[in-house]
């Protein structure tokens, strides 16, 4: 295969440039693993005036160092000037262009990157295969995963708070001395007081209300660390 490297470069020469009259290009570059490398000889004449008979000659030498991508097999391949052109620029400037063509380069074989494509292919799906019923679905199916989630971690924060519990004395029988056997509730939450915590804030997490609370507990004086009865249909 064959490819284009494009060199540009602007120099200035002595003087006002009219026109060129004559111009020449020579190269001596080579290729290097992956680097071509080397130096372009450009000579000429010009004018510097539309009257002026006379010419002035020019004699450029411009390095080249282009370095080229590493995906190609650099062994057989040869460097040469594939197209030269240039261009006066507000009669001061010189702008060389040069097209430096490489050739019988060869690509590397790219297997690892085949072997990922395909994977990636094997979980593609068409999106015109897909309805806004099924995308619909899918995210209400991982809502549900998320809210059993979060239901999970509630009931297991509920169980901390009954198990930090102090059940070396008979604290826990005490909060439990003045209840009558008549009573409705079904089940009792032991619940320990935590630094920020309000009663508003625990009446709206057990969905419960303060005469309720006040009727099984004091909370007159009530402090981080006590524990309060909260009592559920």
């Amino acid at each position: 295969m064959k490819i284009i490297l494009p060199f540009k470069k602007d120099v200035l020469l002595k003087d006002n440039i009219y026109e060129i009259t004559s111009i020449s290009l020579e190269n001596q570059l080579s290729l290097n693993e992956f680097l071509v490398q080397g130096t372009l000889y450009i000579t000429g004449e010009y004018r510097v005036s539309e009257s002026s008979n006379s010419v002035l000659p020019f004699n450029l030498e411009l390095p080249v160092s282009i370095a080229l991508e590493d995906k190609y097999i650099t062994k057989e391949a040869k460097c040469d000037i594939d197209d030269f052109y240039y261009e006066i620029v507000n009669n001061q400037k010189l702008a060389i262009s040069v097209d430096i063509s490489i050739d019988k380069l060869k690509e590397k074989e790219l297997k690892n990157m085949d072997r990922n494509i395909g994977v990636i292919d094997d979980r593609c799906i068409d999106v015109d295969d897909v309805s806004d019923e099924d995308i619909f679905e899918d995210f209400e199916d991982k809502n549900e995963d998320i809210k059993d989630k979060e239901d999970k971690i509630e009931i297991e924060n509920n169980l901390d708070e009954v198990q930090k519990i102090d059940t070396s004395n008979n604290s826990i029988n005490s909060l439990f001395d003045n209840l009558d056997n008549t009573e409705t509730y079904k089940s009792y939450l032991i619940y320990i007081i935590r630094e920020n915590d309000t009663i508003d804030n625990i009446l709206s997490k057990y969905d419960t209300d303060i005469d309720i609370i006040k009727e099984y507990n004091d909370i007159s004086n009530i402090k981080v660390g006590d524990k309060i009865i909260i009592p559920s249909k």
